[in-house]
Parts: structure tokens; sequence; C-alpha cells
């Protein structure tokens, strides 16, 4: 494995956009029906969330899915697992983008509850 590569998990995968001027809500929109599709059951997803920034930073948008490891975005993703996956109608919202893989096997805790 080349130097770098993240041997185990888990692995978040972060799609990082600058929305269009007005757009970022009905991107928001999108993240939460088309691209929790895209990942929601596959195997290996642990989960993902997805949110906009605040106040000066509205247009810029992150869509995060949680992975057991590289392994299963790979399966996921394919050959393309590198690059964005812009379903449909996207293009239309997106300023640019950008993927990022992070390994989080050095740490990683959440406490998520209402």
């Amino acid at each position: 494995m080349a130097e770098g590569t993240p041997q185990q998990g888990p692995i978040v995968r972060l799609f990082e956009v600058r929305a269009k001027p007005g757009c970022a809500k009905k991107l928001i929109k999108k993240f939460a029906g088309t691209s929790a599709e895209v990942v929601k059951g596959e195997p290996g997803n642990q989960g993902y969330f997805f949110g906009h920034g605040i106040d000066l930073d509205e247009d810029y948008v992150v869509f995060a899915s949680l992975w057991q490891d590289l392994d299963a975005i790979k399966a996921r993703f394919g050959d393309a697992w590198q690059t964005s996956f812009l379903p449909p109608g996207y293009e239309d919202l997106i300023h640019e983008c950008s993927i990022r893989h992070i390994d989080a096997s050095a740490g990683w805790h959440a406490e998520l509850g209402t």
C-alpha cells in the first residue's frame, strides 16, 4: 500500500462545495435526497451528515460520509473514487467542488442526541 494510504478506518469522505450565489439551499435539499441515497445502505457506509456555512460563508456546503475503510469507498465509487460524484442537476448549482478522504482512525467521537 502506498505511503500515506490508510490501512484501517474509519474514513471520512468529504465533498466540499462553493455553491453558485443563491443556490446553497437548493443544494442542501439535493443532499437530503439524492446524495443521501448514493451512500445510505451501501456496504461499509456508517452514516453521513451535511450542512452549510454560517453568515458570510453560507455558500459553502459540505456532504460528509463515514466509511468503514477505504476499500468500502472504492467498492461504492469504483475507479473514480478520488473524484467528486455529481448526480444530474448538481452542476447547475455548483461553482466549484472537491473531494477529500480523511483517515479518522487516530480519533473519532460523536455524541448525537436530542
